[in-house]
């Protein structure tokens, strides 16, 4: 788990693939949970969602576009912006434990 971005409105957590470990023959296809992905939270609606597959895939090069787009570094704003598009999917609310 790595910390990537944390602003007033989100934080953003990536979380590593696990290493395949050797499955018997008639094992079914590895568990997409153990692909990695992203953890979003959006503080202000108290909400969160997790990324993985396609729509992760989608999410690191939409990031990786802005830092293109923009050398001297991405506007906080404009990230905020970007990550929005994907909070509005969260339906789960945050919990403290």
């Amino acid at each position: 788990m790595q910390l990537l971005y944390h602003s007033d409105s989100f934080v953003v957590v990536q979380f590593e693939a696990m290493a395949a470990s050797p499955a018997p023959a008639e094992a079914g296809p590895r568990d997409e949970a153990a692909g990695g992905g992203y953890e979003i939270v959006d503080k202000f609606a108290r909400k969160e969602i997790y990324l993985q597959g396609a729509l992760a895939d989608r999410f690191r090069q939409g990031v990786q576009a802005l830092m293109q787009d923009s050398p001297q570094g991405v506007n906080p704003e404009t990230l905020d912006d970007y990550i929005a598009g994907f909070t509005a999917m969260a339906q789960t609310p945050l919990s403290l434990h």
